[in-house]
């Protein structure tokens, strides 16, 4: 019974990855105005909106935080759940945290003081380190989430980025689900062989890795044998392509004078001088 429940447990945690890769897709897929605007202007902005971001002063944390402005918008105009969002970056977004989390402990320089609390340049730059983090994953999924891995790729095309890192970047995503699989057939099967342990023993991590190994090597070699029975000659030719037009310049422009502006106000350093 043991068994068959940690069996239970490991389809479903499977069956969920899998859930989450393909309701990726489907938002990709939805027909708003946001979905529609040229791939290669979202992913310009996205990468501007990025840079701008992670450029900021440790201690500038206030003049972060109208970066917010952003991710609401989009997820206004995509119709993305935010509690969906945060859902799919759950095991991400407690590693940016980690990154920050001693800051405090090494940086002791009193940057404000409210009443008798002092609050240290750690703390700030704690929060400022997880809030840049947090404003990066978000934009990235957003950016998959109104675009699909296929648009992505031929917005890297469009760049002129070598074709086989488009092709290994589509592929990896496209084949993540095949590695979830074998994976879970290798536990499945390291279940059956031991029912009464919980997980599996570190003792054969390694094997069960390697044969998750050449199970996947085994798979590509199928897999690409079929795509070369299909005339594939190292680079995907994307059958839907898209012309800009004046509103994805409109949309483009309108952004990066919006990021321009929020990055020189420097709204940080007024906050600083009312403390």
């Amino acid at each position: 019974m043991q068994c068959d429940d940690r069996k239970s447990d490991n389809m479903g945690k499977i069956s969920s990855a899998l859930y989450e890769i393909h309701e990726l897709d489907e938002m990709a897929e939805k027909n708003t105005r946001l979905n529609e605007v040229h791939p290669l202007v979202k992913l310009t902005i996205t990468v501007v909106y990025i840079t701008c971001v992670v450029s900021f002063h440790k201690y500038n944390l206030f003049g972060l935080l109208p970066f917010l402005l952003y991710p609401l918008v989009v997820f206004n105009l995509a119709e993305i759940s935010i509690k969906s969002c945060f859902k799919k970056l759950r095991v991400v977004l407690p590693l940016i945290c980690f990154i920050g989390l001693f800051n405090p402990f090494f940086d002791h320089i009193p940057l404000y003081r409210i009443g008798s609390l002092v609050i240290s340049g750690g703390m700030i730059s704690m929060l400022t380190l997880i809030i840049k983090g947090t404003f990066a994953l978000v934009a990235s999924f957003l950016l998959i989430a109104t675009t699909g891995i296929e648009r992505i790729c031929y917005a890297l095309k469009l760049l002129r980025l070598p074709s086989i890192i488009v092709t290994q970047i589509l592929l990896t995503y496209r084949y993540i689900t095949l590695l979830l699989k074998e994976a879970n057939a290798v536990f499945q099967a390291y279940s059956l062989r031991a029912p009464n342990e919980k997980g599996v023993r570190y003792k054969v991590w390694g094997s069960l890795l390697g044969q998750l190994l050449f199970r996947s090597i085994d798979r590509a070699g199928n897999l690409y044998d079929s795509m070369l029975l299909r005339g594939f000659t190292g680079e995907f030719y994307y059958a839907r392509t898209q012309k800009s037009s004046g509103t994805d310049y409109g949309y483009l422009f309108l952004w990066l004078g919006i990021f321009l502006a929020l990055r020189l106000l420097n709204i940080g350093a007024y906050v600083s001088l009312l403390w």
